[in-house]
């Protein structure tokens, strides 16, 4: 199963964004016709950016992903 995560677009060079997971960062690949600006949430999938996501439904996503993998015994 894949689960994708919202990311942070830091960075736009050409036509690939850098995504900011806290975690990690990754490179996707911009395509087709875009608005993509720094700041924005986005889900890459596959190497590709495939979206852009509300903010509020980013963070939203975010605080949801961080209870479930919250290690339990802590």
């Amino acid at each position: 199963m894949c689960l994708a995560v919202p990311g942070k677009i830091i960075a736009i060079n050409g036509d690939e964004a850098t995504v900011d997971y806290e975690l990690e960062k990754r490179t996707g690949k911009i395509v087709g016709e875009h608005d993509y600006q720094v700041g924005d949430y986005v889900i890459i999938q596959a190497g590709f950016v495939m979206g852009k996501i509300p903010e509020k439904e980013a963070q939203d996503a975010l605080a949801l992903y961080k209870e479930m993998t919250k290690d339990p015994t802590t």
